[in-house]
């Protein structure tokens, strides 16, 4: 599935947070979106998903849903958002009950989804037994239990230690690799940005506009490479100074709010 985004614009009373965005997100690539403080990325990732209804333009979906798509989009976010009482299979099997499959289907679902995130021998586990990496990683199992068109992931390891989340990474891009779900990408972090998308789109602080569309010209399995390194550290330093100047001014406009 690919979306079209078309004059999108949004306002929260008398604040516009985003402002006439074009965007295509193309069928099987990763977009990381990224732009100073409160430039309207996470709203422009409801707004895609269907959770927010713009103020203006408008989202179409196109292409058709894989036919065990059970929700087309799906959404990870910072916040893990487990079930305190709920075992890791239990967590992961959630978004499950309200399909009517049959019970050796959503087992198999849910079997599946744990061996992807190396999380099987933690299925009997609660959430507090589990490293905050662990916890995300069920959070992505469950995304990934409803096999969804497009996955929406808003700052997924903006919590987790550098080390965590360098592991969460390589982890994704496995899966990316293996299984090329769309996926929409919300991030701050500039080299993780480079080292997980296809594209980066470039946001102005706000009101949010779309500054540029980088396409990051180095395969996924060249990126750890001397030569794929290079070239993203040049990658680098041309995003960092497409924001840096309004990152520092959205950060004293937000101070001052």
């Amino acid at each position: 599935m690919e979306l079209l985004a078309q004059g999108l614009s949004h306002r929260y009373a008398g604040l516009i947070a985003l402002q006439n965005i074009d965007l295509f997100v193309r069928e099987g690539e990763i977009l990381a979106v990224i732009g100073p403080s409160g430039c309207g990325k996470s709203t422009l990732l409801g707004i895609l998903g269907g959770l927010v209804a713009p103020s203006g333009g408008e989202v179409r979906v196109l292409g058709e849903t894989p036919p065990d798509c059970l929700n087309a989009f799906t959404y990870v976010f910072q916040d893990f958002s487990l079930l305190p009482w709920r075992t890791v299979e239990q967590n992961v099997g959630f978004p499950l009950e309200h399909h009517r499959l049959p019970a050796a289907e959503k087992n198999r679902r849910v079997a599946q989804a744990l061996a992807r995130m190396n999380l099987t021998e933690f299925r009997t586990a609660l959430p507090k037994q589990l490293s905050g990496g662990m916890r995300q990683r069920v959070g992505i199992a469950r995304a990934l239990v409803v096999n969804p068109a497009i996955l929406l992931l808003d700052e997924p390891l903006s919590a987790l230690d550098a080390q965590t989340r360098d592991l969460l990474m390589e982890d994704f891009i496995a899966l990316w690799l293996n299984q090329r779900t769309t996926a929409i990408y919300v991030t701050h972090n500039l080299t993780e940005a480079l080292r997980l998308a296809d594209r980066v789109a470039v946001f102005t602080r706000r009101p949010g506009t779309l500054r540029e569309l980088v396409e990051i010209d180095v395969p996924q399995t060249e990126r750890t490479t001397p030569a794929g390194q290079a070239r993203l550290a040049q990658l680098h330093q041309h995003l960092w100074d497409a924001i840096r100047a309004e990152a520092a001014t959205a950060d004293r406009e937000l101070a001052q709010a």
